[in-house]
């Protein structure tokens, strides 16, 4: 360890992009357990990590694995990471590691910060590659707690329960799980055979899952939360914020995650909406955050001739990871900074062919060290474009079945939770972007796993007699 003085960063490497842009392919490389084991010893071992402290919203142990796989423990590193993390292979893949772990790494001060969400890749997956397992207990016999949702929040929910010896049993509406880390993130950033993988092996150890099953239509929450000792809601934040200009033909007005559900489904091979289709077409995503950077990145996969992503405020206040920008801006994206929409402009026959947007500027930081963003007077211009992607986050759906069943939501949408992530009705737990609002893929996680334990504690108390086997 502490070898930051003789050994540089070193980020996996990134496939050419010739090699890349015509393909769903991940395009970073995964460490060998040799060079995994080199970039975690430049670790210094803080005597208070401020990766796991500050930066890791599910307070990973990352010194403990990041020092075994440097002294070639690679065994008890996978152990380590798997304990606290539902999936460390898939978060060291999309979490946006330069604003958590390894942003707050001592390290990210000229020396360069611990790789520390590629070689939590690099450790389950070399692990897997061994024959490696995640152990789970054997089932307590009668218990089972139903999982509405099976994105991050209800896997990670699913994962904890199972390793307290509890049966999830998963609903989801769509026709495979997984929900955004199956239709919402491309390819690129994480191939699905790792959904896949994680998915199996929780059904291997007892999960059970319905697909295409949308609760208040395919079945009631009534019969639900009666047939199971809890409940969990993962459901998720997905309904686009739209912008409110009317009068005009929206064909090719897309919103992000319906375009990057359908081009997931075209990946699969099974039936999509080619409404959705950008090849040959000039391209406007609107927004700054990682889903703008998967429509853009998606588009010019998708063989549209142009891309341009606009954005309101400057590049180093982007949401977007930054590597994820700086792959954009490799495969051929046009950034446009300072920009806000206005509106949309469209033909004598009233289609869209573009947008009106006015430049801003940005104020001093306040308070909350946000700069609020200011128009600037007598500069708007107009960008033309045949397809237009709007990416500018998501609001809560409005979902009948909470109101019917007393579960209560905020303003917003959002579902009210206490500090035992229970909802306003007994038994009814809830997690992930439909408390929150739309957020990361890691706080989802982190819901998930802090219900499963709430839920474990209450369900566990109740002295359950263990399965025969």
């Amino acid at each position: 360890m502490y070898e930051f003085t003789t050994i540089e960063r070193i980020d996996p490497l990134k496939k050419p992009t010739n090699a890349r842009i015509d393909n769903f392919e991940e395009i970073f490389e995964i460490y060998k357990e040799e060079e995994a084991g080199v970039q975690a010893s430049r670790c210094i071992q803080c005597g208070n990590p401020y990766c796991s402290s500050l930066g890791c919203p599910l307070s990973n142990n990352i010194p403990q694995w990041l020092k075994f796989i440097a002294e070639k423990d690679p065994k008890l590193a996978f152990d380590i990471s798997n304990e606290t993390s539902p999936f460390p292979e898939i978060l060291g893949r999309i979490c946006p590691h330069n604003r958590l772990c390894e942003g707050a790494c001592t390290l990210n001060d000229g020396h360069g910060a611990i790789t520390i969400g590629a070689i939590e890749v690099a450790v389950t997956e070399n692990g897997f590659d061994k024959g490696y397992e995640i152990e789970f207990p054997s089932l307590t016999e009668g218990k089972k707690v139903a999982i509405i949702g099976s994105g991050p929040a209800g896997l990670a929910c699913a994962t904890y329960l199972l390793k307290g010896g509890i049966k999830p049993v998963v609903y989801e509406k769509a026709d495979q799980p997984g929900g955004l880390l199956t239709y919402g993130i491309p390819g690129f950033k994480l191939e699905k055979h790792a959904v896949d993988r994680r998915i199996e092996m929780l059904k291997n150890a007892g999960m059970e899952i319905h697909h295409k099953v949308n609760i208040g239509e395919d079945i009631s929450f009534e019969e639900i939360y009666k047939s199971h000792d809890a409940v969990f809601l993962g459901i998720g934040a997905l309904e686009g914020k739209v912008l409110n200009y009317q009068g005009y033909n929206s064909e090719n007005v897309y919103m992000a995650i319906p375009f990057l559900t359908n081009i997931q489904k075209k990946q699969f091979g099974k039936k999509y909406d080619r409404k959705f289709n950008v090849k040959g077409k000039k391209v406007i995503v609107v927004g700054g955050g990682d889903t703008a950077m998967d429509c853009v990145r998606t588009a010019i996969r998708e063989g549209a001739t142009s891309v341009k992503c606009i954005y309101r405020r400057d590049e180093e206040n982007m949401p977007g990871s930054h590597k994820e920008v700086e792959s954009a801006k490799e495969e051929g994206v046009e950034f446009i900074f300072q920009r806000s929409p206005k509106g949309f402009v469209a033909d004598q026959n009233n289609v869209i062919r573009g947008m009106k947007f006015i430049g801003t500027k940005l104020s001093k930081p306040g308070q909350d060290g946000r700069r609020s963003i200011m128009e600037v007077k007598g500069s708007e211009e107009n960008e033309y474009a045949e397809v237009i992607i709007l990416a500018l986050g998501f609001n809560n759906e409005k979902l009948g079945f909470l109101q019917e069943n007393g579960i209560e939501t905020n303003q917003w949408g959002a579902i009210i939770t206490d500090d035992k992530n229970q909802t306003t009705k007994q038994r009814v737990y809830a997690g992930g972007d439909g408390v929150r609002g739309a957020d990361l893929v890691v706080t989802a996680a982190l819901d998930g796993r802090e219900a499963a334990y709430n839920m474990l504690e209450t369900l566990l108390a109740e002295e359950p007699v263990p399965e025969k086997s």
